[in-house]
Parts: C-alpha cells; structure tokens; sequence
C-alpha cells in the first residue's frame, strides 16, 4: 500500500470519482487495465520523463481536428476511436491522464473521453509535478505506446460539446445559464494581448470571468465544497454551465471541477475565444 502524506494509507479500488490522488495511483500502476496517458501541450510535450508506461494522448496530434479552423478541435467518432485504440485502451480500461503542468490540460483529454460515452477515465491531480513531488519515480523517456491496439469504441453524448449558437442562446438566457470564461481577467477584459495572432481582445458579452486557476491551490483542486463555493460565486443559481477559454483546453479543467462541485454535465464551447474571438459578427465587449 502506498503510504502518502501525513500517513494516510490509501487503496486501490477506484470509486469512480473523476479526480484520483497520486497515492491511488501510485498503489494502482501497473495493474491489469490500468492505462495512464500523458496530455500534456505546448513546453509540456515530449519531455523526456514519464509516469512508468504512460502513453501520449496527443491532444496536438490525433486528438485535434486538423481541417476545422480553430486549434484543439474535437475530431469526429471514427478519428476520435482509431486514436484511442491506437494508445491499447479498451472499453474496459481504466484510464489515468496527467500532465507535466500540473492539471492544464489532463482536464481536456478526461473531458473528451466522456463525451465519447467512455466513464472509466481520471484526472491525476496535481500531475506530474505532484508525482515528482511525492518522491515517486518516473522513467527516462517520453511518453509512448508500440504495443497492439484496444477495443475502445467511441459513443458520443450530444451536448457535452457545443458551438457558438448554443454559446448565443445561453447567453440569451442569463436567468438558466452562465457561460464562463477559464481564461485570465486581464484577457477577458481585453487588456492583455491574446496569444493567438488575430484575435479581437475581450470576452463575450455576458459571460463571467473564472479563470481555471481559481479552482486550484498548489497545483492541485480545490476541496468540493470551495468548487462549490468558487460556481456559485460566478453562476449564483444557474442551473446550466457552459465553459470557454482560449481553445478548448483550460474550459475542461473547469468542466471537472463543475462536475466535482455536482453540477450536471457543463457544457464545453469547443471553439473557444479561437473560433468567437476571430473577425467577424460575433459581438465582444471589453471591460470587467
């Protein structure tokens, strides 16, 4: 049994809950049917050390929609299961993600797995750098995966992703629905340039501003009732959530932590500020 801080023992039946500890998984790697994946993006990728096995989940790669227009979208069925069995996961496997940033973008790749109808998926949280930190060992080598594929078919759940005019008719609808931006204040109100080239600064005009990393502390979620507390600060009474950021990645880190606080499936606008922040008709206000 693994033995994590302050002395807690912890086993290795997992409860189903979509956040694990790295003393679960400590306790669990390497067991039949366990899968651990690696999605980091960005400086995060490739880095020569992993958790033992973990296999790239690619979300650069085959895990993004290279013909749409806007970055990280989500490919379609076939793509999204020729991708999956290609890291050996099956319908029956239990799938561990993590990333070298801590919980960035670990979110989004949990995020797509269940809205392809597959629940048996975590997030690591605190990621790698949380492993690292509990003195756990890692391996010297990127994260791969050469072995046979899975049986993992993907079964899509309309609505856990959606588009600008689902976004618009929520908008519309301030007394059911908040729509809520995971970028940083200073981007939401326009007074920081956005990374991407050619995008208008702002937000849309409606939304509330979260920024993902008020759900964390040291890198790792906050405790259920604070996630609680943090939506319900931003979306009072709102029954329904729909989450944005700057493409679809740091949305997701609050989907998990909408759906730790209980809310039913928010709803991830997968398009993001890459797709409503371009030129165009689509309105955006600038300010707090």
């Amino acid at each position: 049994m693994f033995q994590g801080s302050g002395g807690v023992v912890v086993g290795s039946s997992w409860s189903g809950r979509p956040l694990v500890g790295v003393g679960w998984l400590a306790e669990s790697l390497g067991e039949d049917g366990v899968v651990v994946v690696d999605a980091s993006v960005g400086a995060h990728r490739g880095v020569a050390r992993r958790i033992a096995g973990a296999r790239p989940f690619d979300l650069d790669g085959a895990f993004s929609d290279h013909a749409a227009a806007a970055p990280h979208t989500m490919p379609g069925a076939a793509a999204f299961t020729a991708a999956v069995r290609g890291l050996g996961i099956d319908d029956t496997s239990t799938v561990v993600v993590y990333d070298g940033a801590g919980i960035y973008s670990s979110a989004r790749a949990w995020w797509m797995l269940r809205a392809m109808g597959f629940d048996r998926a975590a997030v690591l949280d605190g990621g790698l750098p949380a492993w690292e930190a509990a003195g756990l060992p890692v391996e010297a080598a990127p994260a791969a995966y050469d072995g046979p594929p899975g049986t993992f078919t993907a079964r899509p759940r309309p609505g856990l992703f959606v588009d600008s005019a689902a976004v618009t008719a929520a908008l519309a609808d301030p007394a059911r629905a908040a729509v809520l931006d995971a970028r940083t204040r200073e981007r939401f109100a326009g007074t920081a340039p956005e990374p991407r080239p050619g995008l208008r600064g702002g937000h849309m005009p409606g939304a509330l501003s979260l920024p993902f990393g008020d759900l964390q502390r040291n890198g790792a979620m906050l405790p259920d009732a604070e996630l609680r507390a943090a939506f319900r600060a931003s979306a009072a009474d709102r029954e329904r959530l729909y989450v944005s950021c700057g493409s679809g990645v740091t949305a997701c880190v609050l989907a998990l932590g909408a759906v730790l606080a209980g809310y039913p499936d928010p709803a991830v606008y997968d398009g993001s500020w890459s797709e409503w922040g371009m030129p165009g008709e689509l309105p955006v206000a600038t300010g707090p």
